[in-house]
């Protein structure tokens, strides 16, 4: 499985260290080990989640330029944990209503020794912050405008929302409340993965 992974970020521009690489197949067996018993993805076969969960998610890696990162709705650490073992330098607060998610979680960042992720079991609306996040990263929304409505209180002044999603949707963005907007839109080379993925960056307006 090492030597696929490896494979697959040959084909980007990301560098990766061989501790991180090790972290990575890490937390893909443990989220196939746990998923026979607790049901935390979809995604069955682990080579597969090298495309659709690990790759989807670090991609991203090269766009986050702050340090302090909430992922909302993170299910069991996704994009979140990816992005943690690429980043260590950054911090991640990981979010999720489910208790068997943030077990999960938990166990990850303890058997893996990752020191950048603070997971909380909170619903997003309810979750009260100490200070304002650099972005609010999520792949879980349904829409845009949800993910804004609900994580508003999320971000610092000039802070962004970072959503990760397949094809880019027009009317999404039309129906975004008045008070954010779509800054940049980039489109994502994700290796062996079929259909499109994009990162929509949102900011509040001024």
């Amino acid at each position: 499985m090492k030597q696929r992974l490896v494979q697959l970020i040959a084909q980007t521009d990301l560098q990766v260290t061989e501790q991180q690489l090790d972290q990575l197949i890490g937390y893909v067996e443990l989220l196939h080990k746990w998923n026979k018993a607790y049901n935390l993805t979809s995604v069955r076969d682990p080579n597969e989640m090298l495309v659709k969960h690990i790759m989807d998610s670090i991609v991203v890696s090269k766009y986050l330029g702050g340090t302090n990162y909430i992922d909302v709705g993170t299910g069991p650490g996704l994009p979140g944990i990816p992005l943690a073992i690429m980043c260590p330098d950054k911090s991640f607060t990981l979010l999720d209503s489910l208790g068997k998610r943030i077990r999960f979680i938990r166990q990850v960042i303890h058997e893996l020794k990752i020191t950048n992720v603070t997971p909380v079991q909170s619903r997003v609306e309810e979750f009260k912050a100490e200070y304002g996040f650099d972005a609010v990263l999520s792949r879980a929304f349904a829409s845009m405008a949800d993910m804004v409505n609900w994580c508003h209180h999320l971000p610092k002044s000039g802070g962004q929302f970072l959503a990760l999603k397949g094809q880019y949707n027009e009317q999404e963005a039309a129906d975004l409340p008045e008070w954010c907007s779509v800054v940049e839109v980039k489109s994502l080379q994700v290796p062996d993965l079929e259909g499109e993925r994009h990162l929509v960056v949102l900011t509040a307006k001024d």
